[in-house]
């Protein structure tokens, strides 16, 4: 390259560790470093990468951050890209003799045109730095005949948030890269970690908070507001091993983000979790740019919002105002302006916030309770509005395109909802032709049979494939039967696994204490009810998991009559066994006639998700079915043997007596199923053809528990006195009498931390470590029925007939 011409002519590579080529380093935007060169006089080589070269300036008295102070920089010759992490020594002899430092690394951008700038004599750029950030002049002066033929510049600090910070060249005295000075360097000494000493092990990835999406901003009472980002949500954890990046899913991605990292180990904290959001560096542009950007290696910026743990002080439990605070002491020697910025906190109303976010093309707010501690998972407490509708899709398949140049025409959209994949259109435009040819490619390797129940009717020719893909759209509405209109494809995520990709529902209201949000068409009031103090599930949280599981729940659940229980002020209030329906409750839970001893009257079962939020609305918690369902109410269904054990007692002898049930069981034809009940013990299920009445099996169930009390007299017994029961197991056969219920499969438990009663497989049981094992998380990540095996219903009347042969 010409403009190297003076630089090689000035150097003996066979003697020098300079490098001669002109490799491009990895990432994006243009490169700019800064050495610390202690050669005949200590300077510092600023270095910014224009026409394929470094543009070189020598900084005699290095970099300051007051404006009022002009630092000469004399222009030296062109050098080459390699030369931007140049660090090592200069042989003497050499052109240059003496110990480079690297100082400093990131990007540059040009303020004004570049070519112009150079040729007038001012340059303006900004420079995103590990050390240096924020706007910069470079002024080129005139002349002296002393100068001999030297180009003499000015480089001065704008006035901007980054200005009037301590005096960099006395801060930072080793390098940028190894963290050695100039004699470790020269004695070729190995890298130093950066930060204080750090022996502890990080922090843990925690599931993150979630806002709800609103149509409408909350005011400023008890609210901040914050940029929504076009990023990747993630955590920070510094530790021992230095610092990792966890996407919102737990995926470590600290390869991908590696250029980012080094920022945050030279925080001072020796262990720390920071909540945040990355983004495009360098004034890229969006999510688009974001994607090359992680192609490319960099640039990248991180955008802090919350620290959940600091040198082994867990603030989850403290107000948002508290954390803030201390997010704030831990960055506050974070250069302005850099690698790692503190997302700005805006007061006033949502509503006046919002406007001019958009105006502007912003993304949108997240509106935040000032009061609010840190809960994982979807939260009131955390809002979000968007100027545009933008959500993830799952590529279902895709139509060839018969244009020339075109991969595809248009790829076909989907989303998750209650174990079935729905069709939610097409998107065929926000394609670059090297975006087009990255996802076919992607795209012909997952080629399969459609997923979908029905063929759309729009998907004429498609491609089916494997639903691995997930993309981000920009869409003007939904239709009524769920199809995007106007949709665009905006990136590719790969943080979001594709199960998890639903159809984002949009609260129509602004949610505060005592306004309600939508879920599954049910306004739940007081949403941010704490129903398991001290830290949740809030009442919205409940009412989310049953609309979630409600796939799972409602084979077992639906059309049988339900007893309730109901905890309206959440646990530690009254409780209450509710069987009846009441007036003004809402519509989804249904009447069914029962008689009984006191005549005909109203119980009420479910049919849909809107009927178990619905109960949730209503205060309830648990959800307990009849062993028969509404159509044919003195035929049960289903026997069960609740396996209920002295308090205290080892879950390896409940476990065993699950196993010796199911055995005995097996022996009379009664093929079962397992479920932990969420407290102590198991339910052990067998499903029944509905051929005989509640006494047949009432009695069957009382006969069978009373031969295992003969059978193993020290472990079981039939009887359900507590004062007998000790350390044993009673086998509850009561359940199975008409009006008698069994708590539901995927059932909360009104006990703490919520748990739940999870039905899985005997294969599944001998590894369970408790009843209690599965929280509302645990039970949406891996409930499913398939994984359980249940089997066909059974013939009671056979099985007694083998009871006579067998026990005579």
């Amino acid at each position: 390259m010409e403009s190297l011409a003076t630089y090689r002519s000035k150097r003996n590579f066979g003697d020098t560790p300079e490098p001669a080529g002109v490799a491009r380093p990895r990432g994006l935007g243009l490169h700019y470093s800064m050495q610390c060169h202690d050669a005949t006089r200590l300077h510092y080589d600023l270095r910014l990468e224009w026409g394929g070269v470094l543009l070189s300036w020598a900084v005699t008295r290095g970099p300051s951050l007051d404006p009022a102070d002009k630092r000469l920089a004399v222009r030296t010759e062109d050098h080459p890209l390699d030369y931007l992490r140049f660090e090592g020594t200069i042989p003497a002899g050499n052109y240059g003799a003496g110990v480079v430092m690297l100082w400093d690394i990131g990007t540059w951008q040009p303020v004004d045109d570049i070519d112009r700038g150079l040729a007038k004599g001012h340059l303006r750029l900004r420079i995103i730095g590990r050390r240096l950030t924020g706007e910069w002049h470079l002024v080129r002066i005139k002349g002296k005949p002393s100068d001999k033929g030297r180009e003499n510049w000015l480089l001065i600090k704008q006035e901007d948030a980054a200005a009037h910070q301590p005096d960099p060249v006395a801060r930072y005295t080793s390098s940028v890269l190894t963290n050695r000075d100039h004699a470790q360097i020269a004695a070729d000494a190995e890298p130093r970690p950066f930060g204080p000493p750090r022996k502890a092990p990080a922090p843990a990835f925690e599931a993150p908070m979630l806002p709800t999406l609103v149509k409408d901003a909350p005011g400023a009472d008890g609210w901040w507001h914050e940029l929504k980002f076009d990023g990747y949500r993630g955590q920070i954890q510094i530790g021992a091993e230095g610092a990792r990046f966890r996407t919102r899913s737990g995926l470590d991605w600290s390869d991908r983000f590696e250029s980012l990292l080094p920022a945050f180990e030279e925080l001072p904290a020796k262990t720390a979790l920071i909540d945040g959001e990355v983004v495009a560096g360098a004034d890229l542009g969006g999510f688009g740019a974001l994607q090359r950007a992680i192609g490319e290696g960099g640039p990248f910026r991180f955008y802090a919002f919350d620290l959940l743990e600091r040198d082994g002080c867990d603030l989850r439990d403290e107000p948002l105002s508290k954390r803030r605070k201390a997010l704030e002491a831990l960055l506050k020697d974070a250069p302005p302006m850099g690698l790692i910025e503190l997302s700005t906190v805006i007061d006033g109303d949502g509503a006046e916030v919002l406007a001019p976010i958009c105006e502007a093309g912003g993304e949108g707010i997240v509106s935040k309770r000032s009061d609010s501690p840190w809960r994982s998972g979807r939260t009131t407490a955390w809002l979000k509005t968007k100027c545009e509708r933008r959500a993830e899709f799952v590529v279902l398949g895709w139509q060839p395109s018969d244009k020339r140049g075109r991969e595809f025409s248009s790829l076909l959209l989907g989303t998750h909802e209650g174990g079935k994949w729905i069709y939610r259109g097409k998107v065929g435009t926000g394609f670059d032709m090297a975006t087009q040819a990255d996802l076919a490619a992607r795209l012909e390797r997952l080629k399969a049979p459609m997923v979908l129940d029905k063929r759309p009717a729009d998907a004429r020719g498609a491609v089916w494939v494997k639903p691995q893909l997930t993309v981000e759209i920009r869409y003007g509405e939904v239709t009524d039967d769920g199809q995007l209109r106007h949709a665009a494809y905006v990136g590719l995520r790969e943080d979001k696994p594709a199960e998890e990709v639903v159809m984002d529902s949009e609260a129509p209201t602004t949610v505060s204490d005592g306004e309600r949000v939508i879920v599954a068409t049910i306004g739940v009031s007081h949403p941010e009810r704490v129903l398991f103090p001290p830290k949740g599930p809030t009442k919205l949280e409940l009412a989310q998991y049953y609309a979630d599981i409600a796939d799972r729940m409602l084979p077992m659940t639906a059309n049988r009559p339900l007893s309730l229980v109901r905890l309206p002020d959440g646990l530690g209030g009254q409780a209450f066994f509710q069987k009846h329906l009441r007036k003004g409750w809402p519509k989804s839970l249904k009447p069914v006639p029962v008689e009984t001893s006191s005549g005909v009257e109203d119980y009420m079962y479910v049919t849909d998700a809107a009927g178990l939020v619905g109960a949730v609305q209503m205060g309830t918690v648990e959800f307990h079915i009849w062993g028969s369902r509404r159509d044919n109410l003195d035929r049960p269904d289903r026997m069960v043997f609740d396996l209920d054990p002295d308090e205290g007692l080892d879950w390896e002898k409940v476990r065993t007596a699950a196993f010796e049930m199911r055995d005995v069981l097996a022996e009379l034809g009664l093929p079962s199923w397992p479920m932990l009940t969420g407290g102590k013990g198991v339910h052990v299920v067998i499903p029944l053809r509905r051929t005989v009445g509640w006494d047949t099996v009432k009695l069957f169930s009382h006969t069978v528990a009373s031969h295992c009390a003969e059978r193993w007299p020290d472990r079981y017994l039939a009887n359900m006195s507590k004062a007998k029961r000790s350390g044993r197991i009673f086998i509850d056969y009561l359940r199975n009498e008409r009006g008698s219920t069994a708590i539901a499969p995927f059932s909360v438990r009104a006990r703490p931390g919520a748990t739940v009663a999870f039905p899985l497989s005997w294969q599944a049981l001998e590894d369970a470590p408790g009843a209690n094992a599965y929280d509302m998380k645990r039970a949406l990540a891996e409930g499913n029925w398939d994984n359980v095996g249940v089997p066909a219903p059974a013939s009671l009347p056979a099985a007694i007939k083998k009871m006579a042969q067998l026990w005579g």
